[in-house]
């Protein structure tokens, strides 16, 4: 078959990218059709993205199209219609929720037409983003007159969302989305976790992990104020997200926070290897890749009780969680942790029922049902 996957666009390197490079590894002669192509902003991983058979719209020639990004939603219903995949075989849309309408390419009507979802698009519906559109008067006005051009979005998100011919969820979390939002009914098939091979238990040393894209909902300030009152040792990793940035957190962490930066994919599997627990305090997460890779290493997740983590995280013996999206709450958390003995045995195992076999199988198996 020929076959093409299309993303909204490629930027950062996270959990939707990387579900984007095991679809390569499943298919490797598929063609990647996108709106903008930034590996330079992908930090340690930039190498392996550049390696990406990638075509892009003319929104890849314009200028200062990295600060664009979000803008561009508004003329992305233009961008995907111009996109012509009528000569392929199987053509599967892999939406991140930044934009409303990847599935307006152009298909052919025998092709199987596949919507992989990672969550209809979070600013449209409610859920936490990056930036607090609320934060100031100009912010505010801006989400005012957002309010008409966000109802035609809305519209324009539905109509789009009703063309594939079937609809993948990345958690059951997503898939109650799609059902409310698009009134579809959708397949889940768990994201692809990168299981390390066995080399005996993880020695654990005496700091607690949080790392991952910076963004708002990802309540990393939440966890550098708690371990800043506690006094136990944390280590962040990551890159900026939009405005929302380590920089921020720096002013109120104690010398107790250590900012580590991007690192590479060798050099977080030995944070998450050593660390006590994984602190992972993100608000409504559709799924979450980060806290199954730390349970992989044989790491416990202390998490926030929302979103698609309830579905990954057993709480009281793969990770514990807590109710308030509050550094009280988390530091409460925190302190009864100290006191429980969680095993990285039942981490690994717990784990394993993500791994990328699984996840290749379950789509190969989807797509054979079907083509």
């Amino acid at each position: 078959m020929k076959i093409a996957i299309v993303h909204d666009y490629l930027k950062e390197y996270g959990g939707a990218e990387r579900v984007l490079e095991t679809f390569l590894e499943i298919w490797p002669d598929a063609d990647i059709y996108t709106t903008v192509f930034l590996p330079e902003f992908a930090g340690p991983h930039k190498g392996r993205v550049e390696k990406w058979n990638v075509k892009t719209s003319f929104l890849q020639y314009v200028p200062f199209k990295a600060k664009l990004i979000s803008m561009f939603r508004f003329v992305a219903p233009c961008v995907f219609k111009s996109f012509d995949l009528s000569k392929y075989d199987l053509v599967i849309t892999s939406t991140a929720g930044t934009y409303t309408s990847p599935n307006f390419v152009k298909v052919d009507k025998k092709a199987l037409f596949i919507n992989y979802c990672h969550t209809p698009p979070r600013y449209l519906y409610g859920y936490p983003v990056a930036n607090d559109w609320r934060s100031n008067w100009f912010r505010r006005i801006l989400l005012f007159l957002g309010k008409l051009p966000m109802y035609f979005l809305r519209k324009l998100d539905y109509e789009s969302a009703q063309l594939p011919d079937y609809i993948i969820a990345n958690s059951r979390e997503v898939a109650g989305r799609i059902k409310r939002f698009y009134r579809r009914e959708s397949t889940v098939i768990y994201p692809p976790v990168e299981i390390p091979k066995p080399d005996g238990l993880p020695q654990k040393g005496d700091y607690y992990l949080i790392g991952g894209r910076v963004s708002r909902h990802k309540g990393h300030d939440i966890a550098i104020k708690a371990f800043t009152e506690l006094g136990f040792s944390l280590k962040v990793f990551g890159g900026t997200f939009a405005s929302y940035g380590l920089d921020q957190f720096k002013k109120f962490a104690g010398k107790n926070i250590e900012f580590l930066g991007e690192v590479s994919e060798s050099d977080k599997w030995k944070l998450m290897k050593s660390a006590k627990a994984f602190i992972f305090p993100s608000e409504q997460e559709d799924f979450g890749i980060i806290p199954v890779e730390a349970m992989a290493a044989g790491t416990p997740v202390i998490a926030l009780n929302q979103g698609g983590v309830k579905e990954t995280v057993i709480d009281g013996k793969t990770g514990l969680f807590f109710n308030e999206r509050t550094p009280e709450a988390l530091s409460e958390a925190v302190r009864k942790f100290e006191k429980m003995n969680i095993k990285s045995e039942d981490c690994i195992n717990q784990a394993k029922k993500f791994s990328k076999e699984r996840f290749k199988k379950e789509m190969v198996e989807f797509v054979n049902n079907y083509a």
